[in-house]
């Protein structure tokens, strides 16, 4: 059986304490695997993202992010990730690109802290009221806060700010109901907020699994169908 190398990645880890990001897996030279094998091992690993780099013509690298169940053609925490695992390869220095489905994006480092620039977004208002996204999450229509939008940065995802940290930590979401909120890509994923002293909050793309990050400025959980 070919042999694969792959890393394990922190991503928004806090300082003295390393294990506490966003875990992501980086396959180091994938040029031998099809998306078929791509998706399987992603879901073999069962992270909220896969990464798979390549070589580019166009960029430092090519990179293929895999939820468990299907491609990406962007995603924030593996671009960062897999832009640290490029630098370690040699593939680039403190400044590459990385060549996505949804363009090349330009990432930077200063020592290990890692930041990139995503494309311009694109958005759209959302046609349910308040009061249907309210009962897709198990809240009350108070709860949510001003102009809920679809917003496309290469994935179209369901933004709903909320009220509080307080309605954030309460966010109890429908499924039958999510799924009938789906972006253009026909699939169903909402990220809520709220402004907070500090710490950020994420689940995971196949379910509400979350995940606290502290020194933030708000309180997020990616909620996906």
């Amino acid at each position: 059986m070919p042999a694969y190398a792959y890393r394990i990645v922190n991503v928004f880890t806090q300082p003295r304490a390393p294990l506490s990001g966003n875990p992501l897996c980086v396959f180091e030279r994938a040029q031998t695997l099809d998306a078929l094998r791509m998706q399987a091992l992603a879901l073999q690993f069962n992270l909220s993202e896969t990464t798979f780099i390549l070589p580019s013509e166009r960029a430092s690298a090519r990179v293929r992010i895999f939820t468990p169940a299907y491609e990406l053609p962007f995603a924030g925490h593996p671009t960062l990730g897999t832009a640290h695992v490029c630098r370690a390869l040699g593939l680039g220095g403190d400044r590459l690109t990385l060549e996505m489905a949804a363009g090349v994006i330009p990432v930077r480092a200063a020592g290990d802290r890692w930041t990139l620039q995503s494309n311009a977004p694109n958005w759209r208002e959302v046609a349910e009221p308040r009061l249907t996204l309210a009962a897709m999450l198990g809240l009350e229509e108070g709860d949510i806060g001003d102009r809920p939008l679809w917003v496309d940065a290469g994935t179209e995802q369901l933004i709903v700010p909320l009220q509080s940290e307080a309605a954030v930590r309460r966010v109890r979401v429908r499924t039958d109901l999510l799924e009938q909120l789906k972006n253009v890509d026909g699939r169903a994923m909402v990220y809520v907020f709220a402004e907070a002293g500090a710490g950020l909050r994420n689940g995971e793309p196949r379910g509400v699994v979350p995940r606290d990050w502290p020194d933030a400025s708000v309180r997020v959980r990616d909620l996906a169908g």
